[in-house]
This record gives C-alpha cells, structure tokens and sequence, in this order.
C-alpha cells in the first residue's frame, strides 16, 4: 500500500489465482464460438436480412461492393452470423449515423470497429470483404475486452471481499455468466463490463483519477454508464464528511465537493456530448413543420425519445399479459438480484442504510478513519482502518491483539465491505430499471456485468452444494439456450 500522486493511498494486492482467471475468460469464449459454430450449422435461421447492405446515403461514408473478394462465401459467412443488434453496430461503423434510430446506439464499439477494419484488420478487406472485416473488427474487440473485464472483476473482488476463494468463484461465474453469449456479439456488454469494472477497480485501488476516464468510457459505451458518476457522489459525502468533521478543515469542504463534481460531470460529458451531436444533426437546419417533437422539447433528449419511440421502452409499458414468457425469462437474474440486495442489506444493516457512515456496530467513522485520504472513505472502515486499528492495539496490549485477529478470523466472510453498498445500490436502481421500465427480458444482460450478483452467488455456492447446483444449473441453460436462439435471430433477451 503505497500513497499515489494525488494524495490517495494505492493499494497493492496479490492476485495468485488471476492466470487461472483468465484461461477460464478465453475457454468461455471458446466454448461460445464452438456453441455458435454447432447450432448455426444444426438450426435454420429465422430471419435471413442480416446479409442486405445498402449503400451509404452519405457520399462521405465508406461504402464498399464487395464483387471482387476472393473468398466471398467466406465473408457471406461473418456477414450472415452478425444479428440484432449488431446489425445496426455495423452499419454505423460503414456508414455513420444514418437514421434516428440508429442514435440509440452510442459510438464506442462502432468506433473501435472502424478503426480496426481500417488498420490492423485492413488486409483482410480484398480476401472478404470490407462488411465481413467490420464484424470481425467487432467480434475481436469484444471478446478481448471480455477476458480484461473478468480480470478486473477478480483483482476487484479480492480487494473488497479478502477472500481469494470467493473471488476466483465469483470470476469463474461471471465467464460463464448467463448472458454469456452477448460478450461474444456485436453487442456493447464487454466494453461496458470492461469500462465499469475497470473505473471501480482502479476507484478502489485509489487511482481515482484513471476511474474517472474508464467510467466516462463506459458512458460512451452505454447510456446507463452515467450511473457509474453515482459512485464519485457516496466518495465525495464521505471525503465531506472527513474534511469537516475529523479532520476540522471545513474550508477544505468546498475543494472535495468541486472534484466530485467535476469527476461526476467527466462521467457524464461523453452521453452529453452525443446528445448534442444527434440533435445538430437532426434538428439543426430545418423548416419548423420539419422538426421533430423531441428537438423542440426544453432539456431535448433524444436518447429518451427514441427509446420510447421505436422500442416503446417505457415506465410500466410492458406490464402486459402477452409479455409473461419474457417476465419469466427475466426472472432467474431479477431473483438473484433480490436475493443479494437482501442479503447485504440483511449482513449489516447499519452500513447498509448508513451508505457506510456507521460500521457494523453502529459507531460513526470517527472511530474508523486512521486515513480519511483513502480513495474511498467508505472502504477505510474495515480494510486500511482495521490494519492501523490492529497495529495501534499491538503496541499497546499484545495479549488484547491476539483475540481481536482470533474474533476477525471466526468473523471473516460474514463481515461486508463498505465499499459493496454502493455496489449493491447501482445493482439495484438497475433491477428496478430493468422490471418496471425496460423490456424485462433485456434484465440478463442488463445486470450480467453486477459484481454483487457474483459476489453473493459465489458465496452462497462455497457454503452449500443446493445453491451450486442451482447456480450451475441456470447459467448452463442460458448459454445453451443463449447460443441456440440468439445467433440463429431468434428471441431471446
């Protein structure tokens, strides 16, 4: 544990287990693929207009024939396996934002595509095609960024839980997670998980300033990224709450205030800045009987707009009796999120509604804060406080010391780290999001990249072997399930 440039204590861990981590993120993806392969050749798919590509309406855009490749069947191949939404990822990437719609696709992936297709994956255009090397570029970006993701996850969950077994458990679960098949699409999961996981990471590690450009990223790959700014809020109450009350510097308040403000508005700049892209494109420039409704609205979202425009997205909008198969398809993952809000909250109750303010025993973070600079005051409490806490009792009452590491060791697994609340809170706005607004049945992906879910699961599977099973049972189903009807265009989250 070292103290970085900008005043925050770096925490160095080990990671014995992060090789092993990572053979496991590249075998899912090789299992996904060899899944992929099977039923493609085994299924008929449903909808067969994925290979159509129109030319480009802009004259700016690059829009290739692919007439004189030499391996056409080949890139018919890669054209033919992109679906859903990866269609729409691809033709953003060849050919721009063309249509309203398309704006509900944000530009990290589409531009990491692109950039790919024009450089590393440039020689490969005359052999299949310029379409076929875009959905390559994008296959490679996601499953790279999938196997970095499980990474973070694991170097995370060791830093929050002190436990190595749980947390390999935990990163073992998310490789094979149920919703397993998105992370090897045109689908923006992995960039998403990789961004999130990332940001917290390097935010608990106490690199505050690389969270900030890792959770802006994942504004730029999602528009529920935004909610990563949330975390940036709790750290700036507790480092408020530091200043003025422990360390008796009020003044220094207004500094700690005006950078989580800023870390949160860096959060937020890049959904913005896309924002104001889509409406100078879309609203700027025409006759007033032209303009679209949205762009005359006083905060002008479009985002909001075509959500609720073209997938009727909406709040209690999919409340229907026709829509009960897909509540019940979501249900596996909204039921395990509940199981593990309830579980945090039930494991110490003060913490949990204190947002970490009060320890388990219900004393304030005076008696906790031996480094209120930590990057996360709510994880001072009972990872670098209790250190100090245990080095102070060590110098004062040796015989004292050894009960207390006896009481931490018969107590360690059920005690929680603060820094989970927050964890848990961003886990449950997105359930909650996902019932009672979203298509429900989005809820697997949507919350697949959740550390709590893991967290939780991997304990529960370690303690009994009916928990396992159960576990094991559902994500195995889903990623053949997953990989059955997704990749022949059939529904399925």
């Amino acid at each position: 544990m070292r103290r970085g440039s900008s005043g925050n204590i770096m925490i160095r861990r080990s990671y014995p287990h992060q090789s092993f981590v990572i053979r496991c993120a590249i075998a899912s993806r090789i299992l996904l693929l060899v899944l992929i392969l099977l039923w493609r050749n085994l299924v008929s798919s449903y909808d067969t207009s994925s290979p159509l590509n129109p030319e480009c309406l802009s004259s700016n855009s690059e829009s290739r024939q692919e007439w004189n490749v030499l391996l056409p069947r080949l890139g018919s191949a890669v054209e033919d396996s992109v679906v859903w939404d990866g269609v729409y990822f691809v033709r953003i990437a060849q050919c721009g934002y063309e249509y309203e719609q398309s704006y509900a696709f944000l530009p990290l992936l589409p531009v990491l595509m692109s950039i790919l297709s024009r450089t590393i994956f440039a020689p490969l255009v005359p052999l299949i095609g310029f379409r076929a090397v875009l959905s390559l570029a994008g296959y490679a970006v996601n499953n790279v960024a999938f196997v970095f993701a499980a990474v973070y996850l694991y170097r995370l969950s060791v830093l929050i839980l002190d436990n190595t077994q749980v947390a390999l458990t935990a990163s073992v679960l998310f490789c094979f997670n149920p919703a397993s098949i998105f992370y090897s699409s045109i689908y923006t999961e992995s960039l998403y998980s990789l961004s999130s996981l990332g940001g917290l990471y390097h935010l608990i590690s106490g690199a505050t300033n690389i969270s900030v450009l890792w959770f802006a990223l994942s504004a730029c790959a999602r528009s529920n990224g935004v909610l990563n700014a949330g975390y940036f809020c709790i750290q700036t109450m507790h480092r408020v709450y530091d200043v003025v009350f422990l360390q008796k510097r009020t003044c220094s308040a207004v500094q700690v205030i005006v950078l989580g403000v800023l870390r949160c508005f860096c959060t937020f700049a890049p959904f913005i800045a896309f924002q104001t892209y889509g409406y100078f494109n879309l609203c700027l420039g025409l006759p007033l009987d032209e303009v679209r409704p949205w762009c005359k609205a006083k905060i002008p979202l479009l985002y909001n707009y075509i959500q609720g425009r073209y997938w009727g997205v909406g709040f209690l909008t999919y409340f229907q009796f026709k829509q009960l198969p897909n509540f019940l398809l979501a249900s596996p993952i909204l039921s395990l999120s509940l199981c593990s809000i309830i579980h945090y909250m039930r494991s110490q109750p003060r913490m949990f509604f204190s947002l970490g303010f009060l320890s388990p025993d219900g004393q304030t973070r005076a008696r906790h804060a031996s480094d209120s600079s930590t990057i996360s005051s709510y994880k001072t409490q009972d990872k670098v406080g209790a250190s100090h806490r245990k080095k102070h009792m060590t110098e004062e009452d040796n015989d004292h010391s050894a009960s207390v590491e006896i009481n931490e060791a018969l107590d360690k697994g059920r005690r929680i780290s603060a820094f989970v609340v927050p964890c848990t809170l961003h886990m449950a706005f997105m359930a909650a999001t996902a019932f009672f607004v979203m298509h429900v049945q989005v809820a697997t992906r949507f919350l697949s990249s959740s550390p709590p879910l893991y967290w939780f699961a991997s304990s529960k599977m370690l303690a009994g072997k009916k928990w396992g099973k159960l576990v094991q049972g559902y994500c195995i189903a889903y990623i053949l399930l997953g990989s059955l009807l997704f990749s022949n265009f059939y529904p399925f989250t």
